[in-house]
């Protein structure tokens, strides 16, 4: 599968464990009453940011690290979260195997919009939100491939915060983000991050340096990036095969 090359030329921009106490004393001549099991943890609701502010979901003492660099206009990323999201949560993430830490890879100003609204609120929503986008991508793409000369124009000119609300005004994301509980004060505050804006373009910037990430989507197990695998076909026998060798 041919992966998605980043174009940043286009971009115009500066377990936790709950105890019960249960007691062991009990009346003479009655049994111990039973210790109730602990709760199963629900990892695919785990969701932890690290350091660097990426989003890593699943077990953080899971056996596998998975890592994606995903842009979200790129039409094979999302064929690949379609494809592979369900089945990476039921099995590897849900029994606690592996974890997923999605790494944006920019590529033009109107993913980095969306990279802006998928990091809106808690780190809880970021990946409901990841998903949102990706599998309503067919949707809202449209202005992307054939831009009118007059939204080409707004998309390039103003402050950082204009541009960045007016495409997300042209494609529509407000009324996605409202959908999702967001209202417009809550949106435009987002896009308005320009700080993050910028680590996100350094971030890819530094992934095609040192890692020699050159497209998306692309994937490292456990910090190595895997070469030539671009798709779930051949990225789950490499999952499968890191489990059964312990890493």
């Amino acid at each position: 599968m041919t992966m998605h090359k980043a174009h940043l030329a286009l971009l115009a921009l500066p377990v936790a464990i709950v105890s019960a106490a249960v007691s062991t004393a009990a009346p003479v001549g009655k049994p111990l009453p039973k210790a109730s099991a602990p709760a199963k943890t629900d990892w695919n609701a785990t969701v932890t940011r690290t350091p660097q502010g990426t989003h890593v979901l699943g077990n953080p003492a899971a056996k596998v690290r998975l890592t994606e660099f995903v842009s979200y206009t790129c039409s094979h990323c999302a064929q690949f979260d379609e494809e592979a999201d369900g089945a990476l949560r039921a099995n590897f993430v849900a029994p606690g195997k592996a974890t997923v830490e999605v790494r944006h890879f920019i590529r033009d100003p109107v993913d980095l919009t969306v990279a802006l609204l998928t990091n809106c609120g808690t780190p809880a929503k970021f990946f409901a939100n990841h998903t949102a986008f990706m599998r309503a991508q067919a949707k809202w793409i449209g202005p992307l491939n054939q831009p009118s000369a007059a939204q080409a124009a707004r998309w390039s000119s103003g402050t950082f915060a204009q541009r960045i609300k007016v495409i997300a005004r042209d494609f529509g994301f407000y009324p996605m983000m409202a959908r999702r509980g967001y209202t417009v004060q809550q949106v435009d505050k987002c896009l308005a991050d320009e700080a993050l804006a910028n680590r996100l373009v350094a971030d890819t910037d530094l992934a095609q340096r040192t890692l020699r990430v050159t497209g998306t989507p692309s994937f490292a197990i456990d910090g190595a990036v895997l070469v030539g695998t671009h798709n779930w076909s051949l990225l789950r026998p490499q999952l499968d095969a890191r489990l059964r060798t312990g890493g």
